[in-house]
């Protein structure tokens, strides 16, 4: 192609694609014309999406930064965003320690703007508040957010408002969950219902669990919080909004602070391997009041009972729509708990107006399950639920009394069973055509390891041929996935190949044969064993596992018990040297499905680090102790000691 005289000027052709090499420099320009033409009335149409801070905005009255007083004169912060109308509305209501100062854009920043956007849409006030001592919220804080009046007084002055329909529902998944039991227990008129999700760490004392808010297990602690609390627990000196501080000043203030502090980044699990285990958070320079106090503190010390924790003694009288998930901290208790109200609820109202849900996955990951879950290194298939459509419905009913058949619609349990990777429902927890059924540990003395003769059989053993295992604190079992939250990078949670931990000689390993047909086990493990060491105590740990035909070995639950607490939570009884002990775990709870050709096992240890804190085996307090001593340990199964694992199988 030759240039073209343009204007008087030689101008080279354009390059490009063919096309444009075909045409002349005219219907070239002309060309390009139409384009810019065309991009230009594109880009007048195509506008970009709202913010969430938009989209809020167009559709809510938002008021920031308001002091809500409590009885002592404390205010707390607390935002609220309502529908533009001059009705009244009811109001979903969520308490946390947790920033939400909407200025900031974090994550947590925009979650809040969008469950406040998605309640304000559909005709509720959100209200999101902070805890007493937390941000701009003025007293000081502890765990839970005590006095539980904090709650009670929240409730009265929402009630009180002129844009209100004095119908208050309370959500929240962990922290902003776990404060809803014990208020929930204060009865307030104003409290319609409630939405708990991932609430362990909120139930005490339930039957014959003494979790203290997910602070033990079996009477062994729980690491969680020791690194939570590092996380979470802000400075003494941290800075303060002087009292009687205005909320346009605060609204100002909260532009440019948001009193969120960064602790340095720490590696626990180095961290918490450090003894003795109450001066973890004082190795690392965290702040240690809270802990402090909490560390030294038995499963039966009244301090438990004083707080914001839940017990048994508690009477709830709020409709209730629990979630929980398989692999959460506290799957037991939780479960626990609903039955507790399903069952023992003064008000036949109460009882018939609990609801529960409960997926596979970990903690506060409901809504995160995609049509290929993963948790941890096992695929569990499609774990979606419309979480928030059966959530909205729940509140239509109990805070606008519509009549929408949410009591028809909705079973009374939806449960998702790993293995069949699919939701059920029952109507009662575990379902009622569960049966429980016993498969007793046998070997020929030789059961550790994976290599080990170790298994479980519906028989029970004739003689005594006892497991013998060496437990050294100091070099302890360590946690491979497992059923977690909150730790930090010290154990991934879910679902694992435990094929490597079988390796080692201080796990025990018992394994049914080859199953001719599948099994559904769902509902409560429960297991027994009879142990004997030659030290006064120690612990002793039991997990439950699918073992698939290639080998591969995926935890479901584990426990733990420690042998002094074997009587009750109310007594220490120490262990002689050579005498036979039973010992009942904390159960276990989950929904498997063990496909043809699998195998159900279990594991037997004596610890579970650093999930569990180490026994190390004194006798002692343990928790102002650094040095630990060897246990050998034995597991007994015969005819006298039948050593056993209580399996429900639906039928």
């Amino acid at each position: 192609m030759k240039n073209t005289r343009y204007a008087g000027l030689m101008v080279p052709p354009p390059s490009g694609f063919g096309f444009f090499q075909q045409k002349t420099f005219a219907q070239t320009i002309r060309i390009y014309f139409l384009l810019f033409i065309m991009l230009a009335v594109t880009g007048l149409f195509a506008q970009e999406e709202p913010s969430i801070s938009e989209k809020l905005e167009a559709i809510a009255i938002i008021d920031q930064k308001v002091m809500m007083p409590m009885r002592d004169g404390i205010r707390l912060a607390t935002d609220i965003y309502r529908p533009k109308t001059d009705g009244k509305v009811p109001i979903i209501f969520s308490r946390t320690p947790y920033n939400f100062n909407s200025w900031g854009d974090g994550k947590e920043q925009t979650r809040t703007k969008e469950r406040a956007y998605e309640a304000v849409k559909r005709g509720y006030a959100y209200v999101v508040q902070n805890e007493r001592g937390r941000y701009f919220s003025e007293g000081e804080w502890d765990i839970l957010g005590v006095p539980l009046t904090d709650g009670y007084d929240a409730f009265s002055w929402m009630k009180d408002q002129p844009w209100s329909n004095g119908k208050i529902g309370t959500l929240g998944c962990s922290s902003t969950a776990e404060w809803q039991m014990a208020v929930a227990a204060l009865d307030h008129p104003a409290h319609a219902a409630m939405v708990p999700q991932a609430f362990g760490a909120g139930v005490g004392r339930v039957g014959d669990l003494m979790e203290q808010g997910n602070w033990y297990r079996g009477g062994v602690e729980q690491l969680l919080f020791f690194a939570w609390l590092y996380g979470v627990e802000h400075d003494t000196f941290k800075p303060r909004i002087p009292e009687g501080a205005t909320q346009e000043d605060l609204i100002r203030i909260s532009r440019f602070y948001d009193l969120a502090p960064e602790n340095p980044p720490v590696d626990m699990s180095e961290a918490l391997k450090h003894l003795p285990i109450q001066d973890i958070l004082k190795n690392i320079n965290g702040k240690k009041e809270i802990f402090d106090k909490m560390v030294r503190r038995k499963p039966n010390h009244p301090d438990w009972f004083t707080g914001g924790l839940y017990h048994d003694d508690m009477e709830i009288g709020t409709p209730s729509f629990w979630f929980a998930s398989w692999y959460d901290v506290s799957i037991t208790p939780n479960l626990a708990l609903f039955n507790h109200v399903r069952n023992t609820a003064k008000d036949p109202e109460v009882r018939d107006n609990q609801y529960l849900v409960i997926a596979p996955t970990l903690h506060c990951r409901f809504t995160r399950a995609t049509e290929n879950t993963i948790v941890g290194e096992r695929n569990v298939g499609d774990a979606r639920l419309n979480y928030d459509e059966q959530i909205y419905a729940w509140w239509d009913l109990w805070l606008k009394e519509k009549d929408n058949e949410f009591k028809e619609r909705t079973p009374r349990v939806q449960y998702f069973t790993m293995g069949r990777n699919m939701w059920q429902s029952a109507e009662q927890w575990p379902p009622k055509d569960v049966k429980m059924t016993t498969f007793y540990l046998n070997s020929g003395g030789n059961a550790n390891t994976l290599n080990g003769d170790g298994i479980l059989t519906q028989k029970k053993p004739k003689q005594d041929n006892p497991d013998d295992f060496v437990y050294d604190p100091m070099n302890p079992v360590t946690s491979h996935g497992g059923n977690v939250c909150c730790t930090g990078n010290a154990v991934q949670g879910g679902a694992f190949d435990q094929q490597v931990m079988e390796e080692r000689d201080d796990i025990l390993v018992y394994t049914t044969d080859v199953l001719q047909e599948g099994v559904e086990v769902t509902g409560f493990i429960e297991s027994t064993l009879f142990v004997s060491s030659d030290i006064k105590d120690t612990d002793f740990t039991l997990k439950l596992i699918d073992v698939y035909p290639d080998g591969k070995a995926y935890n479901l639950d584990e426990t733990i018990q420690r042998a002094r607490f074997r009587e009750g939570y109310d007594r220490e009884v120490f262990m002689e040297k050579g005498t036979v002990y039973q010992i009942d775990l904390t159960p276990m709870a989950t929904s498997n499905y063990f496909e043809k050709g699998h195998r159900i096992r279990i594991e037997i240890s004596s610890s579970n680090f650093p999930r569990f804190a180490r026994n190390l085996n004194t006798g002692g307090n343990n928790y102002d102790e650094s040095e630990g001593i060897i246990a050998n340990n034995r597991i007994h199964h015969s005819k006298k000691h039948p050593s056993q694992i209580r399996i429900p199988i639906r039928k």
